[in-house]
């Protein structure tokens, strides 16, 4: 496994659309845990595979900290309700910004193994799927941004010793 480089706003690669899988390779399967191990690292809660420079649609969620997701070809197929709150994203570093999303989400999608399965989710992990699947058919969570950006400061006591 191994840190793979988070691609940032202003690459091509974050705005193009994502080609769906069609077999689970040895190299997809690197991929996948590449993508984990990648977002754990920067301490994210989700990382699709274009954030890495990978045109595949797969995604992998956590938002525990416990319990990753994976989802490949991954589609919403229903939502209900509304949530509005910040949000960030690993490819807009130090940036966050209101954005307002559907409150529930079900999502279909294949695991690794290549088996349907159905994903739901409430709160975060509704805001989680809705802002990677954004992020397979090239956009950013920026473009749907209620007011400003901010900057995202952080205490000193909070920071990495390098």
């Amino acid at each position: 496994m191994a840190i793979r480089n988070i691609r940032e706003m202003g690459d091509d690669v974050l705005t193009k659309k994502c080609k769906e899988v069609t077999e689970m390779t040895p190299r997809t399967r690197e991929l996948i845990e590449d993508m984990l191990e990648t977002m754990y690292e920067a301490n994210g809660v989700g990382l699709a595979a274009p954030q890495v420079g990978i045109l595949k649609r797969i995604v992998v969620i956590d938002c525990t900290g416990e319990d990753p997701y994976v989802l490949i070809n991954p589609r919403i197929v229903e939502t209900s309700g509304e949530q509005t709150g910040h949000e960030g994203c690993l490819s807009v570093p130090g940036k966050s910004g209101v954005v307002t999303r559907p409150n529930y989400v079900k999502a279909v999608a294949l695991d690794v193994n290549m088996k349907p399965f159905e994903l739901e989710g409430t709160e975060l992990l509704a805001r989680a799927i809705c802002h990677e699947l954004d992020h397979l058919d090239g956009h950013l969570y920026v473009e749907k941004v209620e007011g400003p950006l901010v900057d995202v400061s952080y205490d000193d006591d909070e920071e990495e010793e390098e």
